[in-house]
């Protein structure tokens, strides 16, 4: 809320929140609608949207003019200050049934958020076709036949069950339409990739995952963009789960990454997801345009498609470094956990000849049928169990499974979806030293 003094000048120019309005503030003249002021922050500060899209606040001062503007505001801030006052009226959302059927997952994430005008914060939308209704560009695309919840959260909130969740909707969805959508947070949707890989069993149809950087309320927001990008993706003749965002800051296309070759790289950036040790599966334009970058990627085909959620969670990733403790290890296995991946050095180095030495307690826990995956922090190359002494001590001694150039979340999703199914260490050993779903490469190509 304003302050009393805002309150008052407002009251007296005849000026309610949405207005459009001109304040005069020394020589410098501004015009925008007035928005709600957030509860935290300076009360004595005038909030506008200008027609730019962007919001800047005013400090009020004595010298202050406020009146209502005679210019119409633009047909766009005018629909946006409806959806962020909660006064937009958003009728049924029609799409043309000759387009390709896809179903649309929302999960949560900043894609399906907007500004809060009374926190100040990010929080999410309340009804799927606030979303949709801001991509009118996706009627000539696909046919959404389906929108569905299965989760509302942010994704650093998210867990094993949410994943076997998604991917339940998702093969129920892909069996009835020719592909699938899922809105999903950034922070972890390359975990939730590389879980509906190995969970979605007889895959041939698209399932993109999409998120944005900026909530889509806001003018550099990047969820438009890829929303129209994943609905070309997902109508594409990519039978896989990928992630499908922007492939630079600029507003020029998206790169399809495969779903267990991408991580996130960059906190706020729009580019933020990269493949690695493997080509993107595509980039794709807003125009429908799509450049296949990887040939080796699944076609297209009709099959039914399962959802095999089986999944242990009491699975860890453990990080070796400079005088690191192996103990850490021991405090897990006390709390029944299952499986391991240590993310080593280099080619998957780990204190050896150190004062604190990682061999005796890795080759106790492997001989006790608990299975241990090295990987690297490295992110490009792979494991190789032969260059150095110390890697053929880690090896040839423990038992240890080298995990080829798997990367380290990927190894971890893998190692639970893995030991659920087996229960032999050598059946698990050779599991997960086997492509399942492009996690590992026949060879490094960077």
């Amino acid at each position: 809320m304003y302050s009393t003094e805002i309150q008052n000048a407002l009251k007296k120019a005849n000026v309610k929140i949405g207005d459009r309005i001109s304040v005069v503030k020394g020589m410098q003249t501004y015009e925008g609608l007035l928005m709600p002021r957030i509860e935290i922050g300076d009360t004595n500060s005038l909030v506008l949207k200008l027609d730019s899209g962007y919001n800047i606040g005013i400090k009020y001062e004595k010298d202050v003019k406020i009146s209502k503007s005679r210019k119409p505001e633009p047909r766009a801030i005018k629909e946006e200050i409806a959806f962020e006052t909660g006064k937009e009226k958003i009728g049924k959302i029609s799409f043309d049934k000759s387009k390709p059927s896809i179903a649309f997952i929302l999960t949560g994430g900043t894609i399906v958020s907007r500004v809060d005008y009374k926190t100040g914060g990010v929080a999410p939308l309340e009804r799927p076709e606030e979303l949709l209704a801001n991509v009118p560009e996706l009627q000539r695309v696909v046919n959404i036949t389906d929108i569905l919840t299965p989760i509302r959260k942010a994704s650093e909130d998210f867990d094993y069950k949410d994943w076997q969740n998604i991917a339940e909707t998702a093969s129920r969805e892909l069996n009835k339409n020719q592909g699938v959508i899922i809105a999903h947070g950034t922070d972890t949707m390359h975990y939730t990739s590389a879980a509906l890989s190995f969970m979605l069993k007889n895959l041939f149809k698209p399932v993109v995952l999409v998120g944005s950087q900026r909530s889509s309320d806001r003018g550099s927001s990047d969820a438009q963009m890829n929303l129209i990008c994943s609905a070309f993706a997902s109508t594409s003749n990519i039978g896989e789960v990928g992630i499908c965002m922007h492939s630079s800051i600029n507003d020029d296309f998206c790169t399809f990454n495969r779903g267990t070759r991408v991580m996130k790289l960059h906190k706020t950036r729009r580019d933020t997801f990269g493949s690695f040790d493997d080509y993107p599966l595509a980039n794709i334009w807003s125009n429908g345009k799509i450049e296949i970058l990887n040939q080796d990627y699944r076609k297209r085909k009709d099959d039914e498609v399962k959802a095999d959620t089986k999944f242990e969670p009491k699975v860890a990733i453990i990080r070796a470094y400079p005088n690191s403790d192996p103990e850490v290890l021991n405090w897990y296995v006390s709390k029944g956990y299952k499986g391991f991946v240590i993310e080593g050095t280099g080619m998957g180095h780990v204190p050896t000849q150190a004062e604190k030495t990682w061999i005796p307690l890795i080759k106790k826990i492997t001989k006790d049928g608990i299975p241990i995956v090295i990987t690297s922090q490295a992110v490009y190359g792979r494991i190789n169990t032969n260059v150095y002494a110390n890697l053929r001590t880690l090896f040839n001694e423990t038992g240890a499974i080298a995990g080829e150039d798997m990367l380290p979340h990927v190894s971890l999703v893998k190692l639970g979806w893995v030991i659920a199914h087996y229960k032999d260490l050598d059946e698990i050993r050779k599991v997960m030293t086997t492509n399942i779903a492009g996690e590992i490469t026949e060879r490094s190509l960077f």
